[in-house]
């Protein structure tokens, strides 16, 4: 929730969740509370984007590859908009993401630190980013593992049997 919203968007809560707010807050939600069929119901307007909605998704890259190009002095790659180089130090830094997830490299930890610090800064105000730096990573359902000098391995074996798992058994 870190972009403000461009377009007027309504969501709604229902059920549990209406409830919820109502015994939060019931001055405040009380009034707002209509019933579809039994459920209890609250329209809102949105003054942020919302995680999740494609409008929130489409604003944070916005957001996001302008700080990147204009404050931190990255260029975006031409063939994917979700890829940014700089060389710093001699030596290719390359940011790439997907929505809010970010895997950044470079050869020197210390030229990661600077990047995650300035990254930090302007988008770690509500909540800290979390930073991962280990040998293996999770990264979209893909296991990145480093663990061998000079190569990645990666594969989706975990995701996969998650989702097999999550199929119903008819499939």
């Amino acid at each position: 929730m870190q972009a403000d919203i461009d377009e007027f968007v309504h969501i709604r809560f229902e059920g549990d969740i209406a409830e919820l707010l109502v015994q939060v807050n019931p001055k405040r939600y009380s009034p707002y509370v209509t019933y579809e069929g039994k459920k209890p119901t609250i329209y809102a307007a949105l003054k942020k984007a919302l995680y999740g909605t494609l409008q929130e998704a489409m604003l944070f890259w916005k957001e996001l590859s302008e700080y990147i190009v204009n404050e931190l002095g990255f260029v975006i790659n031409q063939h994917d908009k979700c890829v940014a180089n700089k060389i710093i130090d001699g030596q290719q830094c390359t940011i790439l993401w997907h929505v809010d997830d970010l895997k950044i490299s470079h050869v020197d930890p210390s030229v990661l630190q600077s990047v995650l610090k300035q990254l930090n800064h302007r988008f770690g105000k509500e909540q800290p980013l979390t930073v991962s730096e280990c040998k293996v990573h999770e990264y979209l359902g893909m296991r990145l593992d480093y663990s061998v000098k000079g190569r990645v391995s990666i594969d989706m074996f975990d995701f996969i049997d998650r989702t097999l798992e999550e199929l119903p058994n008819d499939l």
